[in-house]
Parts: C-alpha cells; sequence; structure tokens
C-alpha cells in the first residue's frame, strides 16, 4: 500500500514543523479530497486533488464527523483496497474503521518514514509537533518510541 488519503491534521501538523517533504518519501501517491485542499490551502506538486463523487455518502458521514474528514473517508471507500487512510481525529477513525479502511495516523506515517529510511528517528519529529501543539497523547508517544526503537531505557 503505497497509496494515501490524507486528512488536514497529519499535512497542517508536518506543514507546522517543515516536514512535508516527508510523504512524497513514504507514499508514492498522495491524495487528498477537495474539501481538505480547502482547509490546509496546500499546493505541491505531489499532492493530488481528487473529487468525491458519492456525495450523498459525504452527507450521510458530515453527521458524525466534518467535512474534511468525511470527504476523505469517502474518497478512501471510492477507490481500491490498496489505499492507506490518514486521520487522526478518534472519532473520525472509529467510523472509518466500521468502513473496514486500512487506517494510519500522523505517528503512523512517521514510523513508516523510519522504517523505510526517509528519516533516523522519529523523536525529534515527534518533539516538535509537540511544540507546535499538535496534539498526540503521551501514551502514544510512549508506544512510538518503543515501536521505533527509541524508548529510553
Amino acid at each position: 500500500m503505497n497509496r494515501a488519503v490524507f486528512n488536514s491534521s497529519c499535512l497542517i501538523g508536518l506543514e507546522r514543523i517543515q516536514q512535508l517533504d516527508l510523504l512524497p518519501q513514504v507514499f508514492s501517491v498522495i491524495l487528498i479530497p477537495e474539501a481538505v485542499r480547502q482547509e490546509v490551502g496546500l499546493e505541491a506538486d505531489w499532492l493530488t486533488v481528487q473529487a468525491v463523487n458519492n456525495r450523498s455518502l459525504v452527507r450521510a458521514l458530515q453527521a458524525e464527523v466534518d467535512d474534511g474528514e468525511a470527504e476523505a473517508i469517502a474518497l478512501a471507500l471510492e477507490l481500491d483496497d490498496g489505499v492507506i487512510t490518514v486521520l487522526d481525529d478518534q472519532k473520525a477513525r472509529r467510523l472509518a474503521k466500521r468502513l473496514g479502511l486500512h487506517l494510519m495516523g500522523t505517528v503512523g506515517v512517521l514510523l513508516r518514514a523510519k522504517r523505510q529510511g526517509a528519516i533516523a528517528q522519529i523523536k525529534p519529529i515527534l518533539d516538535a509537533l509537540l511544540q507546535a501543539d499538535f496534539r498526540i497523547s503521551a501514551a502514544i508517544v510512549r508506544k512510538a518510541l518503543e515501536l521505533a526503537g527509541e524508548a529510553q531505557l
């Protein structure tokens, strides 16, 4: 799975700390729906904006999550199984999981980047995200550092 549909949170967080260039090193295809493009205002040659066809599905999802999350989930559902949906919001993640999507959050993107050799360590990036007011629980930080082999003994 080297294609990913992104909601805005990961893009905003990585943009705040000047680490957006990690994404095209980790995924070959990076897709966002129109609502996410409007939320982040991001333009990049490696970023593909793709319209969601099933507007009735988007409207139904909007009853539970915000516009960007609804469109990201709907777009991922329209694509085949070989796509990862990048969401951080717990409510959106629960919904996407119920719908059978393959999920990853910002921390998962960083772990993947380390596994692929795009970064040497995740700790400095996690620290920068936290300094930039990106919300990550202490438990997730601990688990991520453990998975990355960076936990202090």
